[in-house]
Protein backbone atom coordinates (compact mmCIF):
# COMPACT_ATOMS: atom_id res chain seq x y z
CA UNK A 1 0.00 0.00 0.00
CA UNK A 2 3.18 2.12 -0.44
CA UNK A 3 1.90 5.46 -2.01
CA UNK A 4 -1.67 5.68 -0.07
CA UNK A 5 -2.51 8.04 2.47
CA UNK A 6 -3.53 6.33 5.68
CA UNK A 7 -5.00 8.13 8.58
CA UNK A 8 -2.72 7.71 12.00
CA UNK A 9 -5.81 5.14 13.01
CA UNK A 10 -6.20 3.23 9.50
CA UNK A 11 -7.80 -0.47 10.39
CA UNK A 12 -8.02 -3.02 8.28
CA UNK A 13 -10.45 -5.65 9.34
CA UNK A 14 -12.82 -5.69 12.65
CA UNK A 15 -15.86 -6.15 11.22
CA UNK A 16 -16.42 -3.15 9.06
CA UNK A 17 -16.31 0.61 9.34
CA UNK A 18 -19.82 1.04 10.63
CA UNK A 19 -19.22 -0.79 13.82
CA UNK A 20 -16.27 1.07 14.09
CA UNK A 21 -18.56 4.30 13.69
CA UNK A 22 -21.27 2.44 16.59
CA UNK A 23 -19.59 0.50 18.41
CA UNK A 24 -19.57 -3.40 18.49
CA UNK A 25 -22.76 -4.60 20.25
CA UNK A 26 -22.80 -6.36 23.80
CA UNK A 27 -23.30 -10.00 23.26
CA UNK A 28 -26.40 -11.46 23.96
CA UNK A 29 -26.73 -14.72 25.87
CA UNK A 30 -25.73 -18.02 24.25
CA UNK A 31 -28.61 -20.87 23.78
CA UNK A 32 -28.66 -22.77 27.10
CA UNK A 33 -29.80 -25.91 26.58
CA UNK A 34 -32.35 -28.22 24.14
CA UNK A 35 -35.20 -25.75 23.31
CA UNK A 36 -38.41 -26.39 20.97
CA UNK A 37 -40.18 -23.37 19.26
CA UNK A 38 -42.18 -23.03 16.48
CA UNK A 39 -40.05 -21.35 14.14
CA UNK A 40 -36.16 -21.62 14.56
CA UNK A 41 -34.06 -19.24 12.27
CA UNK A 42 -30.43 -19.94 11.66
CA UNK A 43 -29.11 -16.24 11.23
CA UNK A 44 -29.42 -13.47 12.61
CA UNK A 45 -28.70 -10.89 9.32
CA UNK A 46 -31.16 -8.96 7.74
CA UNK A 47 -32.78 -12.30 6.43
CA UNK A 48 -33.57 -13.70 10.21
CA UNK A 49 -34.16 -10.71 11.81
CA UNK A 50 -36.68 -9.77 8.70
CA UNK A 51 -38.35 -13.16 8.97
CA UNK A 52 -38.83 -12.81 12.91
CA UNK A 53 -40.02 -9.56 12.47
CA UNK A 54 -42.82 -10.33 10.33
CA UNK A 55 -43.73 -13.41 11.58
CA UNK A 56 -43.85 -11.61 15.08
CA UNK A 57 -45.98 -9.14 13.65
CA UNK A 58 -48.12 -11.22 12.20
CA UNK A 59 -48.77 -14.03 14.87
CA UNK A 60 -48.05 -12.29 18.23
CA UNK A 61 -48.33 -16.03 19.71
CA UNK A 62 -45.53 -17.47 17.61
CA UNK A 63 -42.51 -18.77 19.58
CA UNK A 64 -39.61 -17.71 17.39
CA UNK A 65 -35.65 -18.17 18.10
CA UNK A 66 -33.04 -16.68 16.08
CA UNK A 67 -29.66 -18.57 16.46
CA UNK A 68 -26.63 -16.81 15.48
CA UNK A 69 -22.73 -17.91 15.68
CA UNK A 70 -21.56 -14.26 16.72
CA UNK A 71 -23.80 -11.70 16.68
CA UNK A 72 -27.04 -10.01 15.03
CA UNK A 73 -25.55 -8.43 12.02
CA UNK A 74 -22.08 -9.99 12.26
CA UNK A 75 -21.66 -10.72 8.28
CA UNK A 76 -22.72 -9.27 5.46
CA UNK A 77 -25.69 -7.09 7.17
CA UNK A 78 -23.20 -5.22 8.77
CA UNK A 79 -20.50 -4.98 6.15
CA UNK A 80 -22.22 -4.18 2.78
CA UNK A 81 -21.93 -0.94 0.91
CA UNK A 82 -25.46 0.67 2.20
CA UNK A 83 -27.35 0.24 -1.07
CA UNK A 84 -31.32 -0.13 -0.05
CA UNK A 85 -31.41 -1.00 -3.78
CA UNK A 86 -34.76 -2.42 -5.78
CA UNK A 87 -31.61 -3.79 -8.05
CA UNK A 88 -32.58 -7.68 -8.09
CA UNK A 89 -29.60 -10.53 -8.48
CA UNK A 90 -30.03 -12.78 -11.37
CA UNK A 91 -31.36 -12.95 -15.62
CA UNK A 92 -35.05 -11.68 -15.50
CA UNK A 93 -35.28 -14.37 -18.65
CA UNK A 94 -34.68 -17.19 -16.54
CA UNK A 95 -36.90 -16.18 -13.73
CA UNK A 96 -39.89 -15.51 -16.34
CA UNK A 97 -38.84 -18.74 -17.67
CA UNK A 98 -40.61 -19.95 -14.30
CA UNK A 99 -43.89 -18.21 -13.93
CA UNK A 100 -44.00 -16.04 -17.09
CA UNK A 101 -42.69 -12.60 -18.19
CA UNK A 102 -45.45 -10.79 -16.34
CA UNK A 103 -44.39 -12.43 -12.99
CA UNK A 104 -40.81 -11.15 -13.12
CA UNK A 105 -42.05 -7.67 -13.95
CA UNK A 106 -44.41 -8.30 -10.70
CA UNK A 107 -41.53 -9.24 -9.12
CA UNK A 108 -39.78 -6.04 -9.95
CA UNK A 109 -42.38 -3.94 -8.61
CA UNK A 110 -42.58 -5.72 -5.65
CA UNK A 111 -38.58 -4.50 -5.10
CA UNK A 112 -39.41 -1.34 -6.05
CA UNK A 113 -41.82 -1.25 -2.96
CA UNK A 114 -39.34 -2.83 -0.70
CA UNK A 115 -37.35 -0.34 -0.48
CA UNK A 116 -39.97 2.15 0.61
CA UNK A 117 -41.31 -0.43 3.21
CA UNK A 118 -37.64 -1.06 5.05
CA UNK A 119 -37.58 3.14 5.26
CA UNK A 120 -41.25 2.97 6.59
CA UNK A 121 -40.04 0.39 9.07
CA UNK A 122 -37.09 2.77 10.35
CA UNK A 123 -39.25 5.49 10.95
CA UNK A 124 -41.92 3.25 12.51
CA UNK A 125 -39.39 1.50 14.89
CA UNK A 126 -37.21 4.85 15.19
CA UNK A 127 -34.20 3.47 13.55
CA UNK A 128 -31.51 5.84 12.67
CA UNK A 129 -29.72 4.17 9.56
CA UNK A 130 -28.87 7.07 8.23
CA UNK A 131 -31.29 6.84 5.54
CA UNK A 132 -31.74 8.79 2.51
CA UNK A 133 -33.20 8.23 -0.47
CA UNK A 134 -31.23 9.74 -3.25
CA UNK A 135 -31.46 7.40 -6.09
CA UNK A 136 -28.58 5.30 -8.15
CA UNK A 137 -26.64 6.63 -10.53
CA UNK A 138 -24.71 4.25 -13.21
CA UNK A 139 -21.45 5.95 -15.03
CA UNK A 140 -19.95 4.53 -17.97
CA UNK A 141 -16.43 5.86 -18.46
CA UNK A 142 -15.58 3.89 -21.79
CA UNK A 143 -17.34 3.64 -25.20
CA UNK A 144 -18.28 -0.40 -24.66
CA UNK A 145 -19.62 0.55 -21.06
CA UNK A 146 -21.80 2.97 -22.80
CA UNK A 147 -23.03 0.88 -25.22
CA UNK A 148 -24.14 -1.20 -22.16
CA UNK A 149 -25.76 1.52 -20.30
CA UNK A 150 -27.87 2.08 -23.42
CA UNK A 151 -28.83 -1.34 -23.59
CA UNK A 152 -29.21 -1.85 -20.62
CA UNK A 153 -31.58 0.99 -20.02
CA UNK A 154 -33.48 0.03 -23.12
CA UNK A 155 -34.31 -3.54 -21.77
CA UNK A 156 -35.56 -2.74 -18.55
CA UNK A 157 -38.12 -0.66 -20.78
CA UNK A 158 -39.08 -3.94 -22.39
CA UNK A 159 -39.49 -5.25 -18.62
CA UNK A 160 -41.87 -2.74 -17.38
CA UNK A 161 -39.56 0.08 -16.55
CA UNK A 162 -40.93 3.42 -17.27
CA UNK A 163 -38.88 6.92 -17.50
CA UNK A 164 -39.96 7.73 -13.95
CA UNK A 165 -38.18 4.18 -12.76
CA UNK A 166 -34.82 4.79 -14.89
CA UNK A 167 -33.69 7.08 -17.30
CA UNK A 168 -30.87 8.44 -18.90
CA UNK A 169 -28.99 11.72 -17.50
CA UNK A 170 -28.67 14.36 -20.14
CA UNK A 171 -24.66 15.70 -19.62
CA UNK A 172 -25.63 19.21 -17.69
CA UNK A 173 -27.62 17.20 -15.35
CA UNK A 174 -25.19 14.25 -14.65
CA UNK A 175 -22.55 16.75 -14.36
CA UNK A 176 -25.08 18.87 -11.63
CA UNK A 177 -25.38 15.71 -9.51
CA UNK A 178 -21.81 14.20 -9.18
CA UNK A 179 -18.57 15.00 -11.13
CA UNK A 180 -17.40 11.62 -12.37
CA UNK A 181 -13.88 12.00 -14.52
CA UNK A 182 -14.50 10.44 -18.09
CA UNK A 183 -17.97 10.04 -17.52
CA UNK A 184 -19.58 9.49 -21.10
CA UNK A 185 -23.48 8.86 -19.87
CA UNK A 186 -24.64 8.09 -16.98
CA UNK A 187 -28.62 6.72 -15.94
CA UNK A 188 -30.50 7.51 -12.80
CA UNK A 189 -33.29 5.74 -10.97
CA UNK A 190 -35.43 7.14 -7.92
CA UNK A 191 -35.60 3.12 -6.34
CA UNK A 192 -32.35 3.51 -4.25
CA UNK A 193 -31.45 4.69 -0.72
CA UNK A 194 -28.35 4.88 1.32
CA UNK A 195 -28.34 3.55 4.75
CA UNK A 196 -25.40 3.03 7.12
CA UNK A 197 -26.04 -0.88 7.11
CA UNK A 198 -24.75 -1.48 10.98
CA UNK A 199 -27.49 0.92 12.46
CA UNK A 200 -29.84 -0.94 10.64
CA UNK A 201 -28.79 -4.52 11.90
CA UNK A 202 -28.70 -3.24 15.32
CA UNK A 203 -31.81 -1.80 15.25
CA UNK A 204 -33.70 -3.80 13.45
CA UNK A 205 -32.39 -6.51 15.94
CA UNK A 206 -33.89 -4.48 19.30
CA UNK A 207 -37.10 -4.26 17.34
CA UNK A 208 -37.44 -8.03 16.93
CA UNK A 209 -36.33 -8.00 21.20
CA UNK A 210 -39.16 -5.98 21.93
CA UNK A 211 -41.69 -8.23 20.21
CA UNK A 212 -40.58 -10.99 22.28
CA UNK A 213 -38.44 -13.15 19.58
CA UNK A 214 -35.44 -14.74 21.20
CA UNK A 215 -32.04 -14.07 19.83
CA UNK A 216 -29.30 -16.36 21.06
CA UNK A 217 -25.44 -15.32 19.98
CA UNK A 218 -22.19 -17.13 20.02
CA UNK A 219 -24.17 -20.48 19.13
CA UNK A 220 -22.95 -22.20 16.31
CA UNK A 221 -25.47 -24.20 14.11
CA UNK A 222 -23.54 -27.29 12.80
CA UNK A 223 -26.34 -28.84 11.05
CA UNK A 224 -30.27 -28.50 10.12
CA UNK A 225 -32.51 -31.61 9.63
CA UNK A 226 -35.93 -31.68 8.04
CA UNK A 227 -38.74 -33.79 10.71
CA UNK A 228 -39.03 -36.16 12.26
CA UNK A 229 -41.41 -37.25 14.76
CA UNK A 230 -42.95 -34.06 13.63
CA UNK A 231 -40.43 -31.14 14.34
CA UNK A 232 -37.75 -30.65 12.27
CA UNK A 233 -33.98 -29.10 14.43
CA UNK A 234 -31.23 -27.32 14.02
CA UNK A 235 -28.10 -28.88 16.10
CA UNK A 236 -26.17 -26.59 17.93
CA UNK A 237 -23.02 -26.88 19.67
CA UNK A 238 -25.25 -25.93 22.53
CA UNK A 239 -28.31 -28.21 22.13
CA UNK A 240 -30.56 -29.50 19.92
CA UNK A 241 -33.19 -26.65 19.19
CA UNK A 242 -36.79 -28.55 17.49
CA UNK A 243 -39.71 -26.14 15.63
CA UNK A 244 -42.20 -26.51 13.39
CA UNK A 245 -40.10 -25.05 10.97
CA UNK A 246 -36.45 -24.21 10.58
CA UNK A 247 -35.27 -21.69 8.20
CA UNK A 248 -32.01 -21.13 7.01
CA UNK A 249 -30.84 -17.74 6.53
CA UNK A 250 -27.05 -18.21 6.53
CA UNK A 251 -26.14 -16.27 3.12
CA UNK A 252 -22.42 -16.73 2.49
CA UNK A 253 -21.79 -18.14 5.22
CA UNK A 254 -24.07 -21.61 4.53
CA UNK A 255 -20.82 -23.80 3.07
CA UNK A 256 -20.27 -24.50 6.92
CA UNK A 257 -23.50 -26.26 7.69
CA UNK A 258 -23.44 -29.94 7.17
CA UNK A 259 -24.57 -31.19 3.53
CA UNK A 260 -24.50 -27.56 2.46
CA UNK A 261 -20.96 -26.95 1.07
CA UNK A 262 -21.78 -26.66 -2.54
CA UNK A 263 -24.94 -25.22 -2.43
CA UNK A 264 -24.07 -21.06 -2.88
CA UNK A 265 -20.53 -20.17 -2.95
CA UNK A 266 -19.18 -17.64 -0.49
CA UNK A 267 -17.91 -14.88 -2.79
CA UNK A 268 -15.92 -12.13 -1.47
CA UNK A 269 -16.26 -8.32 -1.63
CA UNK A 270 -13.93 -5.50 -0.04
CA UNK A 271 -14.40 -2.03 0.86
CA UNK A 272 -12.33 1.50 2.21
CA UNK A 273 -13.84 3.93 3.58
CA UNK A 274 -11.68 7.68 3.32
CA UNK A 275 -11.73 10.13 6.04
CA UNK A 276 -14.50 12.80 6.29
CA UNK A 277 -13.72 15.09 2.58
CA UNK A 278 -13.20 18.99 3.19
CA UNK A 279 -15.73 21.84 1.87
CA UNK A 280 -13.05 22.11 -0.69
CA UNK A 281 -13.53 18.65 -2.54
CA UNK A 282 -16.48 18.52 -2.31
CA UNK A 283 -17.08 22.04 -4.43
CA UNK A 284 -15.59 19.96 -6.97
CA UNK A 285 -17.41 16.26 -6.74
CA UNK A 286 -20.49 17.48 -6.09
CA UNK A 287 -22.42 14.79 -5.28
CA UNK A 288 -25.09 17.27 -2.92
CA UNK A 289 -27.78 14.41 -3.90
CA UNK A 290 -26.30 11.63 -1.93
CA UNK A 291 -27.00 8.87 -4.75
CA UNK A 292 -25.40 5.56 -4.43
CA UNK A 293 -23.20 5.02 -7.33
CA UNK A 294 -21.79 2.42 -10.07
CA UNK A 295 -19.45 2.09 -12.46
CA UNK A 296 -20.66 -0.07 -15.26
CA UNK A 297 -17.29 -1.56 -15.61
CA UNK A 298 -17.83 -5.96 -15.27
CA UNK A 299 -15.28 -5.92 -12.23
CA UNK A 300 -17.52 -3.05 -10.53
CA UNK A 301 -16.94 -0.75 -7.63
CA UNK A 302 -20.21 0.38 -6.22
CA UNK A 303 -19.76 3.94 -3.96
CA UNK A 304 -21.69 6.45 -1.43
CA UNK A 305 -21.64 9.56 -0.02
CA UNK A 306 -21.79 9.02 3.78
CA UNK A 307 -24.02 10.85 5.87
CA UNK A 308 -20.49 12.62 7.40
CA UNK A 309 -19.29 13.14 3.83
CA UNK A 310 -17.18 10.11 3.49
CA UNK A 311 -16.46 8.30 0.36
CA UNK A 312 -17.13 4.48 0.94
CA UNK A 313 -16.07 2.61 -2.42
CA UNK A 314 -15.91 -1.41 -2.82
CA UNK A 315 -15.79 -4.22 -5.25
CA UNK A 316 -14.06 -7.64 -5.71
CA UNK A 317 -10.85 -8.08 -4.19
CA UNK A 318 -10.06 -12.08 -4.07
CA UNK A 319 -13.16 -13.29 -5.37
CA UNK A 320 -12.99 -16.65 -3.39
CA UNK A 321 -11.16 -18.45 -1.13
CA UNK A 322 -10.54 -22.15 -1.72
CA UNK A 323 -12.64 -25.02 -0.21
CA UNK A 324 -15.69 -22.13 0.32
CA UNK A 325 -13.97 -20.58 3.44
CA UNK A 326 -14.30 -17.23 4.74
CA UNK A 327 -12.36 -14.58 7.20
CA UNK A 328 -13.88 -14.17 10.17
CA UNK A 329 -11.21 -11.12 10.90
CA UNK A 330 -12.55 -9.15 8.03
CA UNK A 331 -9.08 -7.74 6.81
CA UNK A 332 -8.88 -7.15 3.20
CA UNK A 333 -5.63 -7.77 1.20
CA UNK A 334 -3.02 -4.90 0.88
CA UNK A 335 -3.56 -4.55 -3.28
CA UNK A 336 -7.01 -4.87 -3.18
CA UNK A 337 -7.17 -1.68 -0.98
CA UNK A 338 -4.37 -0.34 -3.38
CA UNK A 339 -7.44 -0.63 -6.09
CA UNK A 340 -10.16 0.17 -4.81
CA UNK A 341 -8.22 3.49 -3.61
CA UNK A 342 -6.81 3.87 -7.52
CA UNK A 343 -10.58 3.77 -8.63
CA UNK A 344 -11.69 6.36 -6.15
CA UNK A 345 -8.47 8.50 -7.28
CA UNK A 346 -9.90 7.70 -11.24
CA UNK A 347 -13.32 8.44 -10.97
CA UNK A 348 -12.88 11.41 -8.09
CA UNK A 349 -9.44 13.27 -8.94
CA UNK A 350 -9.93 16.02 -6.42
CA UNK A 351 -10.12 13.47 -3.89
CA UNK A 352 -6.53 12.25 -4.08
CA UNK A 353 -4.68 13.66 -1.39
CA UNK A 354 -7.66 12.49 1.19
CA UNK A 355 -6.62 9.46 3.41
CA UNK A 356 -8.27 6.09 3.87
CA UNK A 357 -9.40 5.08 7.16
CA UNK A 358 -10.40 1.69 7.40
CA UNK A 359 -10.74 -1.16 5.07
CA UNK A 360 -12.71 -4.84 5.39
CA UNK A 361 -13.98 -7.37 3.29
CA UNK A 362 -17.39 -10.03 3.77
CA UNK A 363 -19.03 -12.72 2.02
CA UNK A 364 -21.83 -13.15 -0.08
CA UNK A 365 -24.06 -16.19 -1.56
CA UNK A 366 -24.07 -17.12 -5.08
CA UNK A 367 -26.25 -19.18 -6.47
CA UNK A 368 -25.09 -21.75 -9.63
CA UNK A 369 -27.49 -19.79 -12.03
CA UNK A 370 -26.95 -16.13 -9.92
CA UNK A 371 -30.27 -16.25 -8.97
CA UNK A 372 -31.95 -15.46 -5.94
CA UNK A 373 -34.52 -17.98 -4.32
CA UNK A 374 -36.73 -18.36 -1.23
CA UNK A 375 -38.55 -21.76 -0.20
CA UNK A 376 -40.41 -23.45 2.08
CA UNK A 377 -41.50 -26.91 2.21
CA UNK A 378 -44.66 -28.13 4.61
CA UNK A 379 -43.49 -31.51 4.64
CA UNK A 380 -39.71 -31.10 5.57
CA UNK A 381 -40.48 -28.01 7.71
CA UNK A 382 -37.32 -27.05 6.11
CA UNK A 383 -37.14 -23.19 4.36
CA UNK A 384 -33.90 -21.00 2.99
CA UNK A 385 -33.82 -17.47 1.39
CA UNK A 386 -30.96 -16.17 -0.02
CA UNK A 387 -28.02 -16.29 -3.07
CA UNK A 388 -28.79 -12.26 -3.09
CA UNK A 389 -25.34 -11.85 -4.90
CA UNK A 390 -25.08 -8.24 -3.41
CA UNK A 391 -28.16 -7.29 -3.70
CA UNK A 392 -29.65 -7.89 -0.19
CA UNK A 393 -30.00 -5.39 1.48
CA UNK A 394 -33.70 -4.71 0.19
CA UNK A 395 -33.73 -8.28 -1.18
CA UNK A 396 -33.99 -9.71 2.70
CA UNK A 397 -36.88 -7.18 3.59
CA UNK A 398 -39.06 -8.98 0.44
CA UNK A 399 -37.67 -12.83 1.52
CA UNK A 400 -38.96 -12.00 5.24
CA UNK A 401 -42.31 -11.09 3.98
CA UNK A 402 -42.56 -13.88 1.68
CA UNK A 403 -41.51 -16.53 4.13
CA UNK A 404 -43.97 -14.84 6.64
CA UNK A 405 -46.59 -15.80 3.94
CA UNK A 406 -44.97 -19.02 3.40
CA UNK A 407 -44.96 -20.50 7.16
CA UNK A 408 -48.59 -19.54 7.57
CA UNK A 409 -49.61 -20.95 4.60
CA UNK A 410 -50.90 -17.41 3.08
CA UNK A 411 -51.69 -17.67 -0.73
CA UNK A 412 -50.47 -13.90 -1.34
CA UNK A 413 -49.12 -11.87 -4.43
CA UNK A 414 -45.50 -12.12 -2.73
CA UNK A 415 -45.91 -16.37 -2.73
CA UNK A 416 -46.62 -16.12 -6.49
CA UNK A 417 -43.54 -14.59 -7.50
CA UNK A 418 -41.53 -16.50 -9.33
CA UNK A 419 -38.60 -16.64 -7.04
CA UNK A 420 -40.53 -18.86 -4.67
CA UNK A 421 -39.50 -22.29 -4.81
CA UNK A 422 -36.77 -22.27 -7.67
CA UNK A 423 -34.14 -25.39 -7.17
CA UNK A 424 -30.76 -24.64 -8.35
CA UNK A 425 -28.10 -26.84 -9.24
CA UNK A 426 -25.27 -27.01 -6.51
CA UNK A 427 -21.71 -25.44 -7.33
CA UNK A 428 -18.86 -28.05 -9.07
CA UNK A 429 -16.55 -29.71 -6.39
CA UNK A 430 -13.08 -28.31 -5.69
CA UNK A 431 -10.84 -27.73 -6.78
CA UNK A 432 -13.15 -27.19 -10.10
CA UNK A 433 -14.88 -24.79 -8.56
CA UNK A 434 -11.65 -22.61 -7.32
CA UNK A 435 -10.14 -22.48 -10.81
CA UNK A 436 -13.58 -21.62 -12.28
CA UNK A 437 -14.17 -18.47 -9.94
CA UNK A 438 -10.35 -17.46 -10.57
CA UNK A 439 -10.77 -18.02 -14.28
CA UNK A 440 -14.36 -15.40 -14.26
CA UNK A 441 -12.65 -13.17 -12.78
CA UNK A 442 -9.40 -12.94 -14.60
CA UNK A 443 -11.07 -12.41 -18.09
CA UNK A 444 -13.66 -9.76 -16.56
CA UNK A 445 -10.70 -7.97 -15.33
CA UNK A 446 -9.24 -8.66 -19.05
CA UNK A 447 -12.28 -7.10 -20.23
CA UNK A 448 -12.03 -4.20 -18.63
CA UNK A 449 -8.50 -3.45 -19.89
CA UNK A 450 -9.50 -4.48 -23.39
CA UNK A 451 -12.39 -2.35 -23.23
CA UNK A 452 -10.72 1.01 -21.79
CA UNK A 453 -8.30 0.79 -24.54
CA UNK A 454 -11.21 2.39 -26.67
CA UNK A 455 -12.91 -0.44 -28.20
CA UNK A 456 -16.96 0.34 -28.54
CA UNK A 457 -18.18 -2.84 -27.68
CA UNK A 458 -18.43 -5.19 -24.42
CA UNK A 459 -14.86 -7.19 -24.73
CA UNK A 460 -15.34 -11.06 -25.74
CA UNK A 461 -13.81 -11.45 -22.73
CA UNK A 462 -16.58 -10.80 -20.17
CA UNK A 463 -18.54 -13.09 -22.98
CA UNK A 464 -16.76 -16.17 -22.25
CA UNK A 465 -16.43 -15.24 -18.84
CA UNK A 466 -20.58 -15.08 -18.54
CA UNK A 467 -20.61 -18.47 -20.47
CA UNK A 468 -18.45 -20.05 -18.30
CA UNK A 469 -20.09 -18.89 -14.86
CA UNK A 470 -23.69 -18.94 -16.23
CA UNK A 471 -25.13 -15.95 -15.32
Amino acid sequence: MRGIPLTEDFANGGVSFWYRQIGLPLRRPALPGPREYDVAIVGGGYTGLWTAYYLKQADPGLRIAILEKEFAGFGASGRNGGWLSAEFAGSRKRHAKARGRQAMIDLQRAMFRAVDEVIEVTQAEGIDADVHKGGLIHVATNPAQRRRLRDGVADLRAWGYGEDDVRLLGRDEQRERVQVAGALEASYSPHCARIQPAKLAVGLAAAVERLGVDIFENTTVTEIRPRQQGKASALTTRGVVTADYVIRATEGFTASLAGQHRQWLPMNSSMIVTEPLPADVWKHIGWQGNELLEDEAHAYVYIQRTADDRIAIGGRGVPYRFGSRTDRRGATQARTVALLWRMLVKLFPAAADVRVQHAWCGVLAVPRDWCSTVHLDHASGLGWAGGYVGSGVTTTNLAGRTLRDLVLRRESELTGLPWVGRQVRQWEPEPLRWAGVQLIYALFRAADRHENERIATTSAYARLANLISGR
